[in-house]
């Protein structure tokens, strides 16, 4: 009860006093941040400014798998993230997580780089996923104009400083070792990105130094429809392994 002293109005005062402090009380709670920040007079400057946003995640490549590359390390960001002072592909393979871990779920993907902004971004090729074929940058680029001189259309292509990536259709290793088994000559130059590897995306720092970029980028298929167009292994390795043999004095048109 109230002391006797006070009269009507003097309790009622005092409630609505005591409500007031309550009600800031539970204000403060709710929202600490708001009822941490300086006073600066109608946002003149007077507190510290909020810091710049992060950099958004990539969104999946066309609902590709993907997972975070390892990254570089060190003051110059020369040096790999990962423990092998030797690394031959420095930032640019999976190591946590590991391969395995490479999904389409945007919540996962956006969690990733979310925590590692900057991280490179891997397909996990084979499967449902696209493959590749891979030579070096200045035989691609010979090989390209040659192919799209003869009217073969090609899929997408990946491109850094060294070395671009042509996309094709999934395949297995057994159906891939068939192929090459049937050829006289394969290039030594060519790689084969299939099953169980993977494969740098933009935007993404290349391993020997400037950037991953799209030379060709992904086209839907013919007649309008959403799902992507991308060319048989087996017509892409056909018509690289003709334009390397038809190169004069027998020498390959596909060599670094």
């Amino acid at each position: 009860m109230w002391p006797s002293t006070f009269n009507g109005k003097e309790r009622a005062l005092m409630r609505e006093i005591l409500g007031r402090r309550l009600q800031r009380l539970r204000d403060r709670l709710k929202f600490p941040r708001a009822a941490s920040r300086p006073r600066g007079g109608g946002g003149g400057g007077g507190g510290a400014p909020p810091p710049p946003p992060r950099a958004p995640p990539p969104p999946p490549v066309r609902h590709w798998p993907v997972l975070p590359g390892v990254g570089r390390a060190g003051a110059d960001s020369r040096r790999c993230a990962c423990p092998d002072p030797d690394c031959v592909v420095p930032g640019a393979h999976p190591f946590d997580p590991g391969l395995l871990a490479a999904t389409t779920d945007a919540r996962m993907v956006a969690w990733w780089w979310g925590r590692r902004p900057t991280a490179p971004v891997l397909l996990a090729t084979g499967g449902a996923a696209p493959c590749a074929v891979s030579l070096p940058a200045k035989a691609a680029a010979r090989a390209v104009v040659r192919l799209d001189a003869q009217g073969m259309r090609l899929g997408p292509i990946v491109a850094t400083p060294t070395r671009w990536s042509l996309l094709v259709a999934p395949y297995s290793l057994e159906r891939l070792g068939e192929l090459l088994y049937a050829k006289d000559h394969v290039p030594s130059s060519l790689r084969f990105h299939g099953e169980g590897g993977y494969l740098l995306l933009p935007p993404s720092p290349a391993s020997g130094g400037g950037q991953v970029r799209w030379e060709r980028e992904p086209e839907p298929r013919w007649g309008g429809s959403e799902e992507l167009w991308l060319p048989e292994v087996e017509a892409v390795v056909h018509a690289l392994v003709e334009a390397s043999s038809s190169a004069p004095g027998g020498g390959s048109r596909l060599a670094y």
